[in-house]
Order: C-alpha cells, then sequence, then structure tokens
C-alpha cells in the first residue's frame, strides 16, 4: 500500500496567473543569466540516493537544476571524473525563493547606490577643487559666459534662472561656503558607498542605515516636486519611495510583520534540502525514472 501523496509547491513558471499581474520568477531570471545549477554531470554512476537531483533514463540522464527545478536530459559523461555525485553534504545549494528574492533585489538597489556614490563624490571633489581655485576660474568663466550670451541673444546673464544664473551665483558664495559644500556632497557620497556594500552583502545594518538615509530625504524630494517637475525628479522620488516601502513591509524593520525572525524564517523555508524535497513529486514517484514505464 502506497503513502497518500503530499502537496509540494508549484514549481517557478509552470501555473499561470489567475489575473495579469507581473510577477517576477527570480530562480529562473538567474538561471537564464547564469545558466542551471546542476549536480553530477561527470558521475560515472548513477544511485538511487541522487533521486533528488540525478535519474538515469533509458539513454540519457536527467538533472535537475538545484535553483529553478528544471529537469535537463544530458548524455552521461564521456571520460567521467569521479565515481557518484556528492553527498548532500558536499553541495552548496544556491539560492530561491524568498533568499534569491532579496538577493536580487538588495543588489539591484546597492547598484543604484553605488551610481550615486559615484556622481556625488565626483560632484563633491568638483566643489572643493573649484572653491580651491575660484579666483583663477572666475575670469576665464566669465569670458565663455559673456560669449554664451551673445551668441543666444541674451543680454542679461543674470535673468533669474538657468544654468548661467546659477554659474553666477555660484561665484558669488565664499570659499567657506563652498567647502562645506563640497564637505557635505563628499560625505554623503561616502554614506551611498557604504550603504552600496552592506547592501550587496546583504547585511541588515545596511537595510536599517539604506532606510533611515531615504526616509530622511522624501520630505525635501517632495518638496522638490511642488515648486517644480521632471522626469528625472519623478522617477527619482518613485524609486526612493519603493525602496523603502520594501525594506518596511518586505524585509520587515522595526520588527513589523515579526522583524527578522519571521525573515528568517521565511528565507529558511524556501532554501535547503527540505524546500527541494517539498518541490519534488512524491517518494513513490522518485523509483520512476524520467521515459520510464508506470507500475
Amino acid at each position: 500500500m502506497s503513502d497518500p501523496p503530499r502537496p509540494h509547491a508549484p514549481l517557478p513558471g509552470t501555473v499561470e496567473p489567475r489575473r495579469f499581474r507581473p510577477r517576477l520568477q527570480y530562480e529562473l531570471l538567474v538561471c537564464g543569466v547564469r545558466g542551471h545549477e546542476l549536480v553530477g554531470t561527470d558521475v560515472r554512476d548513477v544511485r538511487q540516493d541522487d533521486a533528488l537531483f540525478l535519474r538515469q533514463g533509458t539513454s540519457e540522464r536527467w538533472h535537475r537544476c538545484l535553483r529553478c527545478d528544471s529537469w535537463l536530459p544530458l548524455a552521461p559523461p564521456a571520460a567521467p571524473s569521479r565515481d557518484v555525485a556528492p553527498s548532500r553534504e558536499e553541495i552548496d545549494l544556491p539560492s530561491r525563493g524568498k533568499a534569491l528574492r532579496d538577493k536580487v533585489v538588495l543588489r539591484v538597489i546597492a547598484v543604484d547606490r553605488a551610481l550615486h556614490f559615484l556622481v556625488l563624490g565626483a560632484l563633491g571633489v568638483a566643489i572643493l577643487l573649484f572653491a580651491n581655485h575660484r579666483s583663477e576660474l572666475q575670469g576665464k568663466t566669465y569670458a565663455v559666459l559673456a560669449d554664451l550670451q551673445g551668441g543666444l541673444g541674451h543680454g542679461n546673464a543674470d535673468g533669474g534662472h538657468g544654468i548661467l544664473h546659477e554659474i553666477h551665483r555660484a561665484f558669488t558664495l565664499d570659499a567657506g561656503t563652498l567647502h562645506l559644500i563640497g564637505i557635505a556632497v563628499v560625505a554623503y557620497a561616502v554614506l551611498e558607498g557604504v550603504e552600496a556594500v552592506g547592501l550587496w552583502r546583504q547585511r541588515r545594518w545596511a537595510e536599517y542605515l539604506t532606510f533611515v538615509a531615504t526616509t530622511v530625504l522624501l520630505p525635501l524630494e517632495i518638496y522638490e516636486l511642488t515648486s517644480s517637475q521632471s522626469p528625472l525628479k519623478i522617477l527619482a522620488f518613485v524609486i526612493n519611495v519603493a525602496v523603502v516601502a520594501y525594506l518596511l513591509y518586505d524585509k520587515r524593520l522595526f520588527g513589523i510583520r515579526g522583524g527578522a525572525a519571521a525573515d528568517e524564517a521565511e528565507r529558511h523555508a524556501d532554501s535547503g534540502w527540505d524546500a527541494l524535497e517539498r518541490a519534488t513529486p512524491h517518494a513513490h514517484d522518485l523509483r520512476r525514472t524520467p521515459g520510464a514505464p508506470t507500475d
């Protein structure tokens, strides 16, 4: 008498959504970029104990991707490098489920923060250099501005707005103020760089740091949008709101939805050999090799 079948999670990409709701299958996405995670492609013999990720067919072997659960038929190796597949203790399982989603999303945010670090760092250095050489640059800059105004037909450079007005205003600031501005911009660039490194390495403290640093600037961004709008400002605001919402709700900061313990429990439930077994047909079916006749 066979055991009753147990329910298992549907494999990525196998269930059609009930309504149109874009949802990334991170396992398929990463496998499409980096390739499948297969085990035992170089072994001579296939054991029954390997059935969770490796099965022998009639003329080919079926290898299971440990990330996206796809089964791929491959020919046996012509020159095997080992006798049998490694044991479970020897296999380093790839991230999947929530753990993989968090890794991808946090690294996307890290890339965004790294770009901020580069741009703000260059801007801060430029401001400091400008403050140190302002007297040398002022005469040449004004001469260039005069030529630009004449060529563009502007009789007054200080019209109260525009890039020419901003350049003129920069020269009216004293060196001490420019140094303070440059140092503040460089400091914020360093903060963005620290965020990028911490998020790339998936550190919990980096999630809090990013949340606080991003939330503090949201009121300023709202104020800027009330005075003037541009596609870049709107895009930056939407991205920052999405980052704050993701960190607060999905990463469960400040104890929300169970906090770090619940977040780690969900990540653990989607990872490890237990998760692979839950996404595998009933143990009785493991004794049937793909392509083999059923009982």
